[in-house]
């Protein structure tokens, strides 16, 4: 498989060091977006999660820990980076703000329940400018809303999940405001995503999957 032909290739470059299974699980959805798109994070998610013996409230809370540390690194770190301007600046700013706060308040719903929070792996983003910048931040945000709808059956605590949609919600409104700067749609064209079977998932992501 070529990086011409993968659906989101910007993602196949991004490179998260860790050895935790919440690091393990964020490589394998960025992986499975890279070749089929968003569409594909959710059930391969759903499906990871359902197949470990850790796979409790936890671990999903760990998961998405982890999904924000890769959100808030990008904005917060990234974004300074590749030097931003107007809108795109301004997003940058106010999303990295949120994201940063997604991290405390899992971090703190995590140790309410006796867990301890996964360390923060280290990420490295392909984003060389404002234009690579805004594509893979609108991408990350489309698979962030397909990781958590992918973690969410999983969930036994209500109180658990009702703070993991209210993130959902603003990581879909951040997509959807990146999508419109881009010129992109905000919503999927046939109004649903379309779930892809977990072994073509695996056989295609396993070789992308870095560290």
């Amino acid at each position: 498989m070529t990086v011409d032909s993968l659906a989101n290739p910007e993602l196949a470059e991004i490179e998260v060091h860790g050895i935790t299974r919440s690091s393990l699980l964020i490589r394998g959805a960025l992986a499975a977006s890279a070749v089929y798109g968003t569409s594909a994070v959710g059930p391969f998610v759903s499906s990871a999660l359902a197949q470990g013996a850790a796979s409790g409230d936890l671990e999903i809370l760990n998961f998405a820990l982890t999904l924000e540390y890769l959100e808030s690194d990008f904005y917060n770190a990234k974004g300074r980076e590749v030097g931003l301007s107007g809108q795109a600046r301004a997003y940058a700013k106010v999303f990295g703000e949120q994201e940063q706060q997604h991290v405390l308040a899992l971090t703190a719903a995590i140790k309410q329940l006796g867990g301890t929070p996964v360390k923060k792996p280290t990420f490295v983003f392909p984003a060389k400018d404002e234009k690579s910048f805004l594509a893979l931040a609108s991408t990350l945000e489309n698979t962030g809303v397909g990781a958590y709808n992918g973690a969410g059956p999983s969930l036994k605590s209500k109180q658990v999940l009702a703070e993991a949609g209210g993130i959902v919600q603003v990581e879909a409104r951040h997509a959807a405001a990146i999508d419109l700067l881009i010129g992109s749609s905000p919503t999927p064209s046939g109004g649903f995503d379309v779930p892809i079977e977990k072994p073509k998932v695996l056989a295609a992501v396993m070789p992308l999957i870095k560290g």
